[in-house]
């Protein structure tokens, strides 16, 4: 497990709070057990961190804005490529192992990927969005 401390006298109006911790992950739409893998915890740890039992240590902090960063990031870089594309459409993905077979270098679960999707969806006008289809064997 990882160990995440604070640096020597941070101040408390800079510890992300409880709420601010699960509004992020929910907006990037990781799950709980998702996030605990991510940052070497325990899935427990992350649940007390939304509940307030325990304060979010500022290393926790740093590694959900990066989340935060790259995810923007990739939003902008599909996002712009879209934006060329005539009738424009995305797929989305029901389960992990779905989206990974998919993209097999992402390290992101699916969930991501459709909160991903839907911000796309507020920047690209007529964006279409669908799930792959599966062809079924004849007869």
């Amino acid at each position: 497990m990882t160990e995440y401390t604070d640096p020597p006298g941070m101040p408390e109006d800079e510890r992300m709070t409880d709420a601010e911790f699960k509004v992020v992950r929910e907006y990037l739409g990781l799950t709980g057990d998702w996030l605990a893998a991510h940052l070497g915890v325990s899935g427990r740890t992350v649940r007390h961190w939304e509940q307030g039992k325990f304060p979010i240590p500022d290393g926790v902090r740093l590694a959900m804005e990066d989340l935060e960063a790259r995810t923007a990031q990739f939003i902008e870089g599909v996002s712009a490529k879209l934006m060329d594309i005539p009738d424009p459409g995305v797929l989305v993905y029901r389960t992990d192992a779905e989206y990974h077979a998919a993209n097999p270098g992402s390290e992101f679960p699916a969930s991501w990927h459709r909160a991903v999707v839907a911000r796309v969806a507020q920047e690209v006008p007529g964006l279409r969005i669908g799930y792959p289809t599966t062809e079924q064997p004849a007869g």
